[in-house]
């Protein structure tokens, strides 16, 4: 409110000075000129502090890997999608922007804090974050720990394969009968590997990534992965290729991906579910499809 008085007052001293420099038309011009100024100078001052109270506040400081895209990814390029995360680095990705959009709608600044997976749910437990938004699926296990929002996206499971392998020609998951197949730890993609009979269920990798390094080397057959995931990763490697399954033939499971929330934070959960009904499901996808074009495997 200072500023804007402190504007505003200095506008209309300039319309008196120069009403005062002038007679007859010239002067009422210059009067009404510096009048007008006065009146933009007060709105433009009026947006600036409108803008400031929208990012005041707690910040709506949100979880997720930064290492799984393009749900959410790491770079040092800022563009209009990106938040920073430390003094050089920033994230991206289709996370990113749910988080931002979310913060928008609670009227908060976004703060975007990275963590290692197995690190989420136990940093939103301890208040070191608000709400986890990481490509998480909604499971009665979590549950018991946190709460969940509805869905903000809903994928398809497929399997990463090398393109030269004979399994890049399978329609069902039964065809990896044999297979040495291999998820990351601690999500669904490694638990719903067990479907596939007489499987071998390699130990889960840490990261998304290093299940990726596992196939291109051949210690593994396949890695369990959602189809824009998967899209990304053969982009940038050639050498790969995805399987999709036909219909009732694929993995039973939740494909699903919904914020996680402390369980005493119904207001919040409400209030981001209210969020979520403003997000159409083909905006969704078009918010999907972007952060797959923009994202570091695809440049």
């Amino acid at each position: 409110m200072k500023k804007m008085s402190l504007v505003t007052a200095l506008a209309v001293s300039t319309a008196m000075l120069l009403a005062g420099c002038g007679s007859g038309s010239g002067s009422s011009a210059a009067a009404s000129t510096a009048a007008s100024s006065a009146d933009a100078a007060a709105t433009t001052a009026a947006a600036a502090a409108a803008t400031e109270s929208t990012a005041s506040g707690d910040p709506f400081r949100v979880g997720m890997e930064c290492n799984y895209a393009p749900f959410n990814w790491t770079t040092t390029t800022q563009n209009e999608f990106t938040q920073p995360i430390s003094d050089t680095d920033y994230a991206d990705g289709y996370d990113v922007v749910i988080a931002a959009r979310m913060a928008d709608a609670l009227g908060r600044p976004v703060q975007i804090v990275k963590l290692d997976w197995d690190n989420l749910i136990l940093s939103l437990q301890n208040n070191q974050i608000d709400a986890i938004i990481a490509g998480m699926t909604d499971t009665p296990e979590r549950e018991q720990e946190v709460a969940f929002t509805s869905p903000y996206y809903t994928s398809e499971e497929v399997m990463i394969v090398r393109a030269d392998s004979d399994y890049a020609s399978a329609t069902s998951i039964q065809d990896f009968s044999g297979a040495v197949v291999q998820g990351q730890m601690n999500t669904i993609y490694d638990e719903v590997i067990d479907q596939i009979q007489g499987v071998t269920h390699q130990p889960a990798a840490e990261t998304f990534p290093a299940a990726i390094q596992a196939l291109q080397a051949g210690a593994v057959d396949g890695v369990v992965s959602e189809l824009p995931v998967a899209n990304g990763v053969v982009a940038a490697n050639p050498d790969l290729a995805i399987v999709r399954f036909a219909e009732g033939k694929g993995f039973d499971a939740d494909t699903s991906v919904s914020i996680a929330v402390r369980k005493e934070d119904t207001d919040l959960k409400d209030q981001l579910d209210t969020a979520l009904t403003a997000i159409s499901t083909d905006e969704r996808n078009e918010l999907m499809e972007a952060a797959v074009e923009r994202q570091p495997a695809n440049e």
